[in-house]
């Protein structure tokens, strides 16, 4: 079974669908359409991640690539605000970064060939 949380979100509300029993979602008060009020605005839940995804930008540009691109999945958790959530068996962040090689090793350049 699953919650419903509300958000207070810019000049209104968001709902969210949690899953029962969800970490954090438990002590929320619920209205009278059976609703959790969280009390909270979705950009202040939101910020808890922030940091997390901050540290692994910073820890990445270190190899300089390119692009870089970080997904990880958010949980929403009442009380408790936003969680990192697990999007696989094994990782919570998925990293892909990318680099093209220098104009001296691409194939037909002249100046990669001294003769």
């Amino acid at each position: 079974m699953t919650e419903v949380l509300r958000y207070e979100v810019g000049s209104g509300t968001v709902l969210v669908e949690a899953a029962d029993g969800s970490y954090g979602v438990d002590h929320p008060a619920r209205n009278e359409q059976g609703i959790l009020d969280t009390g909270r605005r979705l950009e202040d839940a939101l910020a808890s991640v922030r940091p997390a995804a901050r540290a692994a930008v910073e820890a990445m540009a270190e190899l300089t690539p390119e692009k870089m691109e970080i997904e990880f999945g958010v949980k929403l958790a009442g009380d408790a605000g936003a969680v990192i959530a697990k999007s696989s068996s094994d990782a919570h962040f998925v990293l892909r970064m990318s680099w093209t090689p220098a104009a001296a090793e691409l194939p037909g350049d002249e100046t990669a060939h001294s003769g």
